[in-house]
């Protein structure tokens, strides 16, 4: 493989740590690391943030107050804060970064361009991508897949807290057994749900693969992007 250029993705709950809401400043230093380990190996890097420590689009609009639509913009403009968060951070760690936003947000970040946000990653700055895809009834996972797909990325790596897919969750069933490997229509399955059904059908009618880790182990994105699949699973 030539030059690396990978999409990383992770939840706004991974932000928060044990408060559940909110930013921990520690944990937005240590992904920062992470980050930056990838970048001083010569990896290009996309990233994009949830929003769900914040705002949830799906919770605010569930009792028919909110209107799913506006809902699903408060959840956008939560993924925005998490993005000033995370350039922040990276930024501190020694990082050049450029913010876009698929909201028009000028004092904040620049508008979403695909043709700028390649050239920043050429330059070897990491792009965060706030705001979603700018569109209600979409969800982040949908938008990595998409801001993944539109920067030529090589993979996607779904950042959460376990080292992988399962056959049902492994903080339930002692017996849950992972799977190293398997392909979009197993990932679309309703027992798994690597990321929503969207996001997948994206990813396979692109040929993208989709690699499932965990995030809280230092060095395994670099560890992953070199080819040590043992810490992952991989959707293609």
């Amino acid at each position: 493989m030539g030059q690396k250029r990978v999409l990383v993705k992770f939840s706004g709950e991974a932000l928060a740590g044990e408060n559940g809401h909110g930013i921990d400043t520690k944990i937005l230093k240590f992904i920062a690391n992470e980050i930056k380990e990838l970048v001083e190996a010569g990896v290009e890097v996309g990233l994009v943030i949830g929003g769900g420590n914040i705002v949830r689009g799906v919770s605010a609009a569930k009792d028919g107050i909110i209107k799913r639509t506006s809902a699903d913009y408060m959840g956008m403009l939560a993924t925005v804060i998490n993005a000033v968060a995370m350039q922040e951070a990276l930024e501190y760690v020694g990082l050049e970064v450029r913010l876009q936003s698929a909201i028009k947000m000028e004092q904040i970040g620049e508008s979403f361009i695909v043709r700028r946000a390649r050239r920043h990653l050429e330059k070897k700055r990491v792009v965060i991508f706030a705001a979603g895809t700018g569109n209600p009834f979409f969800t982040t996972d949908t938008a990595a897949t998409l801001r993944a797909v539109e920067i030529d990325a090589q993979m996607i790596i779904k950042a959460t807290k376990v080292d992988g897919v399962y056959d049902k969750d492994p903080h339930k069933y002692p017996d849950a057994i992972k799977l190293p490997s398997l392909s979009y229509d197993q990932a679309m399955s309703d027992h798994i749900k690597v990321m929503d059904d969207t996001s997948i059908a994206l990813a396979k009618e692109n040929k993208l693969p989709i690699v499932v880790c965990d995030m809280f182990v230092a060095g395994n994105l670099l560890a992953i992007i070199n080819g040590d699949m043992n810490r992952c699973s991989i959707v293609k």
